[in-house]
């Protein structure tokens, strides 16, 4: 860990930090999936679809963004390399032979939830730990996640 002034002991930020790097994992893999989805959704409502895939994509980056700073500001190093994704992630992999609409956002549906529940766990998780700041990071994050859930459901439950 590299030196801070932050006044949480050496213990309490290498008990976080774990938790910020699992989820910065799952939310760079999960952005991975919304561009799959972007670049390959077919159908009549293709532009639309998208358009609204490259502004999820665009939100679950700013997450990430927010976890990989809050790990450096801890005194952490952030990963992010391909590598470090493909190896830790907790998501399935995405289905290659998703092209319809609805596909992607029943495959995308279930991915956000699953990021979702594991943020929601890790907010209980850096406040036993003494990190309540992280806690509302995590909160915030899943707020973010429950409401890109919500729209994808809104597709789901039209059809």
């Amino acid at each position: 860990m590299h030196a801070t002034r932050i006044d949480l002991s050496a213990k309490t930020r290498k008990k976080v930090m774990p938790l910020l790097q699992a989820r910065l994992v799952d939310l760079l893999d999960l952005k991975l999936a919304v561009k799959q989805a972007h670049w390959n959704v077919k159908g009549a409502n293709f532009m639309e679809t998208h358009e609204f895939f490259d502004e999820v994509a665009s939100r679950v980056e700013d997450l990430a963004d927010g976890l990989a700073e809050r790990i450096t500001t801890l005194g952490g190093v952030a990963l992010g390399r391909s590598q470090v994704v493909a190896k830790g992630t907790s998501l399935a992999p995405y289905p290659d032979d998703a092209f319809k609409s609805l596909e992607h956002i029943a495959a995308l549906a279930d991915r956000f939830a699953a990021v979702a529940k594991a943020t929601r766990a890790a907010i209980e998780a850096s406040a036993d730990a003494g990190d309540e700041v992280t806690g509302d990071l995590f909160n915030e994050t899943t707020g973010a996640l429950d409401k890109d859930l919500w729209f994808l459901e809104a597709h789901l439950q039209a059809s």
